[in-house]
């Protein structure tokens, strides 16, 4: 069902507030500055007083505005008045961004300038949500929808950066991934179960000055029957909740399943959505359970997917049960030694016990319906490292460019390639002290997910030969002469190497 869209009252009230929060200067940089680095990152742990103090008594527009916006904290209406001049207080509330009680606004509300960075360029979005923890001064409401965390720009930042043509947010909460999708194709739709959720998105889009974001209301795939698309991202509620009465069910993170059953649901139907070439990105938890390691159940979820798909599968960590349930209970603002935390613990691990779960994984799914034929790409792997997060779109990508070209050649039509070094790879050798030859070659990457590989002397010198001038065959030729081995057995070991680390991003296609 199509989400009802603002009236034009409230367009003229985002138009309003969309112009006084540039006239303010209200920006994440202007704002840093203004109460602190330590005190900017203090808000994102919750705590508002190192900011607070820092603006003391400052009356001016950018303080207002840090206060009843950033931080959520009731500022004078006539303040508020003077900080918003177009829109002022009686259009945030005519929004349902605030409410005017005597002669204060309290705010419904947060307004979070954030920032973005990408291939695109660098820019920043206001972005709107429900009142956090410490604006609230307690635990979340059951219906909160989410502003920006660290889940969601894990995933903005995954979000191939190549252009769509129409892209699926399913999931949208207050839009984040509909605003980043935008950036590369020209339509986008965002679905949501939550009727407030999409009103953000809308408000988003229209404060930011973005076109083409369509709003729908229904779970998973309902709300698309039936209509294809070429990218699909989702960061979806996939959080594993005990389905009991006495245990909150977060919108934003609950999806109503038992289990991992909602990840293992959009598998099983985002095929049908995907044109042919489509890729889906989606963040998820699954379980480890009665013996059965969490990859090898989403392997299986792929391999019974009604429409063949190629998968890549990245998990990140794994928590054992109680270190999940104490994560999450703490999210839902229910701290260590407060009343029900150790029956929300309890009810967790009795809902783990009745499945056998012994270990809950969290990772990066990436899904592609092949353009024709079976699929080519079945990749399941562990990357604990720390992976920074600028540019992971981009590698990702081209991962899968370079897999397709690889897998188009065959052994001598991979000999025959010219490859270079990508710019980040380095090599570390480790040698004991007194001896010539080293006991251990490391290749490093700087970008991408920080692999480091430990080669044998043979690998290690065709990577240092390639640099775009000579082809794979002729490089291993030279090579097997200087080790004095057979050339062919060489390329037999070689070549299959050479495919994974042009996958991996170490290596490149020179043209």
């Amino acid at each position: 069902m199509t989400s009802p869209d603002l009236t034009a009252r409230e367009t003229e009230l985002v138009g309003a507030l969309s112009g006084d929060l540039r006239a303010a200067g209200f920006t994440a940089a202007r704002l840093r500055a203004a109460w602190g680095e330590s005190a900017d990152d203090a808000i994102a742990r919750g705590l508002r007083g190192p900011a607070l103090r820092a603006l003391a008594d400052r009356g001016d527009a950018l303080a207002v505005l840090g206060r009843l916006l950033v931080l959520g904290v009731p500022q004078p209406r006539d303040a508020v008045d003077a900080a918003l001049p177009r829109c002022g207080a009686a259009g945030l509330a005519g929004l349902d961004l605030a409410d005017l009680a005597e002669d204060d606004v309290v705010p419904r509300a947060l307004v979070r300038p954030q920032a973005i960075s990408d291939e695109h360029g660098t820019g920043e979005w206001w972005v709107v949500s429900d009142l956090d923890e410490a604006a609230l001064g307690g635990p979340l409401p059951e219906d909160h929808v989410l502003g920006v965390g660290g889940a969601s720009l894990t995933l903005a930042a995954l979000q191939l950066p190549t252009p769509a043509h129409r892209v699926l947010d399913v999931g949208a909460g207050c839009g984040i991934q509909s605003l980043r999708a935008r950036r590369y194709a020209p339509r986008v739709v965002a679905t949501d179960i939550s009727a407030r959720a999409l009103r953000y998105t809308r408000i988003n889009a229209l404060l930011n000055d973005i076109d083409g974001i369509e709003t729908r209301s229904g779970s998973l795939f309902a709300p698309v029957a039936d209509e294809r698309f070429d990218r699909v991202v989702s960061n979806p509620p996939f959080v594993i909740t005990p389905r009991t009465g006495d245990v909150p069910a977060y919108e934003y993170r609950d999806g109503g399943m038992a289990g991992d059953d909602l990840v293992a649901a959009f598998v099983s139907g985002v095929g049908a959505v995907l044109e042919p070439g489509g890729v889906a990105q989606l963040l998820g938890n699954w379980e480890t359970r009665d013996g059965v390691d969490g990859l090898q159940r989403v392997r299986a979820w792929v391999e019974a997917s009604p429409v063949a798909l190629d998968a890549w599968i990245v998990e990140r960590e794994t928590l054992d049960p109680i270190a999940y349930a104490e994560l999450w209970i703490r999210d839902g603002g229910t701290a260590p030694g407060s009343d029900g935390y150790a029956r929300l613990v309890d009810a967790w691990l009795d809902d783990f016990a009745r499945r056998g779960v012994t270990a809950i994984g969290f990772g990066y799914l990436l899904l592609r319906r092949p353009l024709a034929g079976p699929p080519t790409l079945a990749r399941y792997e562990r990357v604990p490292q720390h992976v920074d997060q600028a540019g992971l779109g981009a590698h990702l990508a081209q991962a899968l460019a370079a897999h397709d070209r690889a897998e188009l050649l065959d052994g001598a039509g991979l000999a025959a390639s010219v490859l270079s070094v990508a710019p980040d790879v380095t090599e570390a050798r480790h040698h004991t002290p007194g001896e010539e030859d080293p006991t251990v070659i490391e290749l490093r990457q700087g970008g991408g997910f920080g692999r480091s590989l430990s080669v044998d002397p043979g690998l290690a010198a065709l990577v240092g030969a390639c640099d775009g001038d000579l082809p794979v065959g002729a490089l291993i030729e030279a090579i097997a002469q200087l080790l004095e081995v057979d050339a062919g057995a060489l390329a037999a070991e070689l070549l299959p190497r050479v495919r994974e680390l042009l996958f991996t991003g170490f290596l490149r296609f020179a043209d």
